[in-house]
């Protein structure tokens, strides 16, 4: 596998000492409910590790929540409540909006109140090197004491300035130097040798990072906007405490925009995850996620939308077509011009060709090309009804290799329901035979006004499927 790597600038051999990779994602911070940006770098990630997944890879998938904070606080206040409440209300919100998106789950999720200690540690490891010093306003970190700082952002020393979230302190040595302790007189805080505050935002990150994956972890992510300063501070941090590589390849998803706008609150044209779910298929949303490459901004708007709808229909359209011939055992007699092995080896080329995309720097938008080319080849096939159950089962199994690597995810029909849909098709099929159109259309919308069901006619039987 190849990968752009942000530290080196370029595309690298991305490679394994052993079965194992190890990944850190920054989280979210947990005030609001997450946006449409969120879901892409997550999503992307997500896609990333059920590729390893696929290979047999073992995958250790770190991602930390930011559950105390000044947003985090704020959005209390203004709420009369408390800042443990806010960040458990939007830890639940980010977990039903990324079940429904069919992301898998951490392997741990670590949130900064559960490591103070090793956070205050990890400091005090700092200062005791020299990296690090006590200011009026808090613990910072002593950026001249870093000579590679600005190697991940390709800043020039002179250019950079303190990153966000960081108040103006005089008594610091350099207008760079960053916050590792905030004082602060009010709740939430927690002691420290140094006095009663909070942690500083990048801390947080290296402290958890190195806790579960440890040093010269395999790959660490985020958005683009990460890059500076929370990532070039988290490699100051961590390598000018421990002398080693903090993490070998960095990985970061570009921005979504709205008409070519950064998405923002001020402006208010965020889109919720939340939103998006009520009134679209969770899969059409993985699928807009990934339709750009990772790496460039991705136009939200309801044009592309629409378009991926199209081809979620389409994939749907396969998944049940087949689905039905497996479960009913349905054989077909041989199409004369039919040349199954030549259609099979096809098959094969066009997953070979998804997974060589995904392994060329996650070109994530062209591998999404050659699932659709699947697609289209075995939607051909069902015109013509060559697939036995033999047939059907590999081109089914090879869907599914598909599927799990995109995420993309059939909703079950709860056996009531089913029941009740073969029910009416039977009875639909009935007026059918009897050529009584009017009221077998009549069923036909009960169907999909009762179950949201589309129906598919074929010689002989009947395929339905959930409509989009």
């Amino acid at each position: 596998m190849k990968l752009f790597n942000s530290l080196t600038n370029q595309i690298e051999d991305f490679t394994l000492t052993d079965n194992s990779v190890k990944i850190y994602l920054c989280g979210v911070t947990v005030y609001d409910d997450c946006h449409i940006g969120h879901a892409r770098t997550i999503i992307v990630f997500d896609v990333l590790r059920r590729y390893f997944l696929s290979k047999n890879f073992d995958v250790e998938f770190i991602q930390n929540f930011t559950d105390v904070d000044d947003k985090i606080i704020n959005k209390a206040n203004a709420e009369g409540t408390t800042y443990d409440i806010i960040s458990k209300k939007y830890i639940k919100s980010y977990f039903s909006d990324f079940d429904a998106l069919n992301v898998i789950r951490s392997t741990y999720y670590p949130k900064v109140t559960e490591h103070i200690h090793d956070i205050i540690k990890f400091i005090d490891g700092l200062i005791k090197k020299n990296k690090a010093y006590v200011g009026l306003n808090g613990v910072y970190y002593r950026v001249k004491s870093f000579p590679h700082y600005g190697k991940l952002s390709n800043k020039k020393s002179e250019l950079l300035e303190a990153g966000a979230r960081i108040d103006v302190d005089e008594s610091k040595d350099d207008p760079r130097d960053f916050a590792l302790w905030k004082f602060h007189p009010s709740e939430p805080l927690w002691g420290s040798p140094w006095g009663s505050g909070r942690p500083g935002w990048h801390i947080e990150c290296s402290t958890m990072a190195i806790k579960f994956l440890g040093h010269n972890f395999d790959i660490h992510g985020g958005g683009q906007d990460l890059i500076f300063p929370h990532h070039e501070n988290e490699i100051a941090q961590s390598e000018g405490l421990f002398d080693e590589t903090f993490a070998k390849t960095w990985l970061h998803i570009g921005m979504v925009t709205i008409k070519s706008e950064k998405m923002s609150k001020s402006i208010g044209n965020t889109i919720k995850i939340s939103e998006l779910l009520e009134k679209i298929n969770p899969n059409i949303i993985r699928l807009f996620c990934l339709s750009a490459h990772y790496s460039k901004p991705l136009d939200y708007s309801e044009g592309i939308i629409e378009e991926i709808k199209t081809r979620w229909g389409q994939i749907e359209n396969a998944y049940y077509e087949l689905k039905y011939r497996i479960d009913n055992k349905l054989q077909y007699t041989q199409y004369p011009k039919f040349d199954y092995a030549v259609f099979k080896s096809e098959c094969i080329g066009h997953y070979e060709e998804f997974e060589g995309f995904i392994e060329e720097n996650l070109n994530l938008s062209n591998a999404l090309t050659s699932f659709f080319k699947f697609i289209s080849k075995i939607n051909s096939i069902f015109s013509i009804e060559v697939a036995d159950k033999e047939k059907s089962y590999f081109i089914y199994k090879l869907l599914e290799k598909f599927m799990f690597v995109l995420g993309l995810k059939i909703a079950p029909v709860l056996d009531n329901d089913k029941d009740k849909i073969q029910e009416l098709i039977k009875k639909r099929d009935t007026f059918r035979n009897y050529k009584n159109y009017e009221v077998a259309d009549e069923i036909r919308k009960e169907l999909l006004t009762k179950f949201n069901v589309e129906l598919i006619d074929h010689k002989g039987f009947t395929v339905w499927k959930k409509a989009n």
